[in-house]
């Protein structure tokens, strides 16, 4: 069971001492590790991932070779120009007017070049209703979303004077402004959500402004230095604007949740009668243990994306990885720094009927919650058909992701109906099939003008549509200097990602090998969405097996480690993949089949999007370590001081059901922001994350962690005599004869600035 009565030991206990000792010295330092780390990153920049950093396989290599030929890819766009009914013709005079004005209106903004008529490159639907208008915007393609505002007004203005025709612009840049639109809006409306909910909830919790503040303000100023270190780490790895959200989300949610620990212990052992000092021994050793040990599992589970090789999981799981070291260093640093110096005016700003909100909620001593001192006991009661009944509906909740399908989503998926270019996508889809997300052949040739490289371009030209692969029309773009072409083949199959897939195949594994696989020294990696939706998953399932190996072999060791026991590190594990199956199994449910979607104000779009999983896996199984360490610490504490396993476990799980349940709610309420967002990728991942600590923080650690641990009964702590020689990490606990003793000779005050641990 570990060592006691020899007073609290471990780093989290000095570390807390220190500070406290040394209060104003603990805050400066973090402020200047801040200020430092905020003027590094500026000073610094970031640097974000390349196209050719992202994944292995053929989408990386025409990657790689579009940067070595110096080829700067222009942004493409086309404008649909179709009869809205009627008889009308793209043959007609009056069609043939409308698509002379479109063409003239684009190029007059001088953002364009290579406007090219539909009846020059055949660009003309099959029924003859359909032509599109093509063009390249001037300048960087990523930027080209910023300029092609003059461009969209011309053609809605060409639109006002045909009302008898549908003409709408879509493309790279188009696309990309409505998808930096959105992403920015829903993740700004987000960011400046999370912040007031969790401090409304902290309010509820403590039922006093300060103590409300205090986790908040350190969790943004361990996300503000994050970020600092981010743009500084960047130059190693380079970083996405999804890492940055990702850490903006991660930082919140472990930044908050450690301060609540932390603070709510040490003002529960205030409230029991101890004095400054004596609560703030016990917080630094238990709370500060038990925020060490979260972290350190947090962080490990973060470092497992980056075994995955995929540039923007990487960088998602890094950022990541700092941010709660980040959190966790300040929860067990300045927090009790913070406290010393506060004092008892951390109970500033109370709200008395939320007080009395809080009080009601408790039994009558205020040391637990009468709803979970009701659910426990049924479930201490009866165990084995508390375990049977919650397993198995966690089991029948995680059915679902059996079928599970995964893929990188289209615009009319990720977007549905909420904005309009999605129905653009779909009318330019079933006129042109595949021509709103065609394959590009990247061919990279000793003489690109060679008499055999022409042909074999030229061959697969024509196989590409024999084949049934495509409906054309292939085009083929041509760099003399560089010797490098491109040839865009639109893919049967459209926005439909398994008949896109098929018609893909067909092109890389028959008409490539037929064509351009017979040119002597010729390169043609086939990239494009479809692509590199094909290859992020084949990627992404090589790499699942290691990810989670190296996630769950490590938290297994950390948790026996840390609690010196090989059966707490087993059921440890299990829960945490219950809780993650049964996440799995919900947004298969929701999103894939579309079961009870609109509840979320989501649809089913039939596919969960591919980085979702693993990522999810990642985070939750870090996350869902925060209530399961704290909860199993307080559990083996009461144990260590004399208890039986049955009154350690409901003291363990009674006692921490108020933090527990406001660090739940705090997460589930920011999770869920995401799932109000636009975009179904958000959407899913906000669903995703909020149905997975709920569960996590009521059935696992309220039903099923304590109705396994009654049945285990004295085995809950066997530790094999061969595993000795690993190091104790389990003497933090302190005895209770070491948390009311006092040392002789200082004031209250004294007490108060002075943690001998």
């Amino acid at each position: 069971m570990g060592k006691t009565g020899s007073g609290p030991r471990g780093l989290a206990a000095r570390a807390g001492g220190w500070s406290a000792r040394h209060r104003w010295a603990a805050v400066g330092i973090w402020v200047l590790f801040v200020l430092l780390a905020t003027v590094a990153g500026s000073a610094a920049g970031r640097v974000d991932i390349k196209d050719s950093d992202q994944l292995k396989g053929e989408t990386t290599q025409a990657a790689k070779i579009i940067e070595a030929a110096g080829i700067e890819g222009a942004a493409g766009e086309s404008v649909l120009i179709q009869a809205r009914g009627g008889t009308l013709k793209a043959t007609d005079p009056q069609f043939r007017s409308a698509v002379d004005e479109v063409m003239k209106a684009v190029d007059a903004t001088g953002e364009v070049t290579e406007v090219t008529s539909p009846y020059t490159t055949g660009t003309i639907s099959k029924d003859g209703r359909s032509a599109l208008v093509q063009f390249d915007v001037r300048g960087d393609a990523d930027t080209a979303a910023k300029r092609i505002d003059p461009v969209l007004k011309a053609v809605s203005g060409v639109q006002d004077r045909h009302q008898e025709l549908r003409i709408e612009e879509i493309g790279d840049a188009s696309m990309n402004k409505t998808f930096d639109e959105a992403f920015g809006k829903d993740f700004q409306q987000a960011e400046f959500s999370a912040v007031p909910v969790a401090f409304g909830i902290l309010l509820i919790a403590f039922g006093a402004l300060v103590a409300a503040l205090v986790p908040v303000l350190l969790a943004i100023t361990a996300i503000i230095a994050t970020m600092g270190l981010v743009g500084v780490v960047s130059h190693w790895m380079p970083m996405s604007d999804t890492a940055n959200s990702v850490m903006l989300l991660v930082g919140l949610a472990v930044g908050v949740d450690y301060c609540l620990f932390y603070l709510r212990r040490e003002r529960e052992e205030r409230a029991a009668g101890r004095d400054a000092h004596t609560a703030m021994q016990i917080a630094a050793a238990t709370s500060g243990r038990a925020i060490v040990v979260s972290g350190v599992t947090v962080c490990v589970a973060m470092a497992g994306m980056l075994f995955t090789g995929i540039g923007e999981f990487e960088s998602m799981g890094l950022a990541s990885l700092i941010v709660v070291a980040v959190a966790m260093v300040g929860s067990v640093t300045v927090l009790p720094a913070l406290l010393s110096l506060l004092g008892d005016r951390v109970e500033k700003g109370r709200v008395p009927f939320l007080n009395r909100l809080k009080r009601g909620a408790q039994g009558s001593d205020g040391s637990g919650s009468r709803f979970w001192s009701k659910v426990l006991g049924g479930v201490l009661k009866r165990p084995v058909v508390s375990l049977v009944v919650a397993a198995g509906a966690l089991a029948a909740v995680a059915l679902p992701a059996i079928g599970m399908k995964t893929q990188e989503l289209t615009l009319d998926q990720e977007f549905g109906d909420s904005v309009p270019i999605v129905a653009t996508y779909q009318r330019l889809n079933e006129a042109f099939p595949g021509g709103a997300d065609p394959a590009q052949v990247v061919v990279r040739a000793d003489d690109i003008n060679a008499p055999s490289v022409k042909q074999a371009v030229a061959d697969f030209r024509k196989r590409a549509v024999s084949s049934g692969a495509s409906q054309g029309p292939v085009e083929v773009v041509t760099h003399d200097e560089q010797n490098v072409a491109f040839i865009s083949v639109p893919l049967i199959g459209g926005s439909d990602q398994d008949e896109a897939e098929k018609s893909l195949r067909i092109l890389r594994e028959e008409v490539r090998p037929a064509t351009l696989g017979k040119a002597d020294g010729v390169e043609a990696p086939i990239t494009g969405q479809v692509a590199g939706s094909k290859d992020f998953n084949d990627q992404l399932s090589g790499s699942v097996a290691p990810v989670f190996a190296f996630v769950v072999v490590f938290a297994f060791v950390l948790m026996l480690l840390s609690f010196r026991s090989l059966t707490i590190a087993v059921t440890s594990i299990v829960l945490n993949l219950l809780s993650v199956g049964a996440a799995y199994g919900i947004l298969t449910a929701v999103f894939q089949h579309g079961w009870g979607a609109s509840l979320v104000g989501a649809e089913g779009v039939g596919a969960i999007v591919a980085w979702l999983p693993l990522f999810l896996f990642v985070i939750l199984f870090g996350l869902s370590m925060d209530y399961h360490v704290f909860v199993v610490s307080r559990i083996r504490e009461a144990k260590t001081q004399g208890r039986t396993t049955r009154d350690a476990i409901t003291h363990g799980v009674v006692t921490t059901a108020g933090v527990v349940t406001s660090a739940a709610v705090i997460m589930v309420a920011v999770f869920a922001i995401f799932g109000t967002l636009s975009m179904q990728s958000m959407k899913q991942m906000g669903v995703g994350l909020a149905a997975a600590v709920l569960i996590d923080a009521t059935i696992i650690r309220g039903v099923l962690l304590p109705a396994i641990m009654a049945l285990l009964g004295d085995k809950n702590w066997y530790f094999p005599k061969w595993l000795n020689w690993l190091p104790d990490l389990t003497h933090d606990e302190p005895s209770p004869r070491d948390a009311l003793h006092e040392p002789e000779g200082h004031d209250d005050d004294d007490h108060r600035a002075r943690v001998s641990v």
